[in-house]
């Protein structure tokens, strides 16, 4: 196999969580008193920090962290669950399982969320690690997620099999640009799914090895 180790992102990719993350940035914006974002721009809130992407709807600098905790009011109690893996990822994800890739997951949903979510769905069994953001945003960016992931893979091998984590054998599979140049930025080429919420366009312009758009796709291209 050319990618023995597989980086998946969560939502968009694993995942179809729009339905509660579009109904926790709603009732963000309406309990902050701000205008509702086009339904155009708050599909590109999936993926990126949630801190940017409320900025980028319109909540000031200034009442970021606040707008945070209105977010994960809903979130944290209803909205993760407003969510359902893609169809056949779950086969997919037992197939290359049994096939001896390593599989992991790298999002930029707070860690604890991310587990949660796996579990709730009974996914997390199909990953070797899960890696996931701060929720004091120490750890918030892509770049940030794969390389904390890559100290965590060093040390469940206590340094005995570094080349796990070496660029030629590893791949990022996510649905955004976001995905593929926080990737590159660790050396990591990127395969983007095209049943996400990225720009299809935008993705190969900014260096996606290919976009897939179904799982059988996906598993012929590892397979390739």
């Amino acid at each position: 196999m050319k990618y023995k180790n597989l980086l998946f992102d969560l939502d968009g990719t694993l995942t179809d969580s729009s339905e509660g993350i579009f109904k926790c940035f709603h009732y963000a914006f309406e309990k902050m008193g701000y205008p509702q974002p086009d339904q155009s721009l708050l599909q590109t809130f999936i993926g990126p920090p949630l801190g940017g992407s409320l900025v980028r709807g319109g909540i000031p600098e200034s009442e970021k962290e606040r707008a945070i905790k209105v977010y994960r009011e809903r979130y944290n109690t209803v909205g993760k669950f407003e969510n359902s893996p893609y169809p056949g990822m779950i086969e997919l994800l037992q197939k290359l399982k049994s096939e001896g890739f390593m599989l992991y997951v790298a999002t930029s949903k707070p860690e604890k969320t991310a587990l949660e979510v796996l579990d709730h769905f009974d996914m997390t069994k199909y990953f070797d690690e899960i890696a996931g953001s701060t929720m004091d945003g120490s750890r918030e960016t892509k770049e940030d997620v794969i390389k904390y992931l890559q100290k965590k893979i060093e040390s469940a091998t206590d340094g005995s099999d570094a080349t796990t984590i070496e660029k030629h054998n590893t791949v990022m599979i996510g649905d955004t640009s976001y995905d593929i140049l926080g990737a590159a930025e660790c050396g990591i080429p990127t395969i983007c799914v095209g049943w996400g919420f990225g720009d299809k366009e935008q993705m190969i312009k900014d260096g996606a090895l290919t976009i897939v758009n179904s799982m059988d796709e996906l598993y012929a291209f590892l397979h390739a």
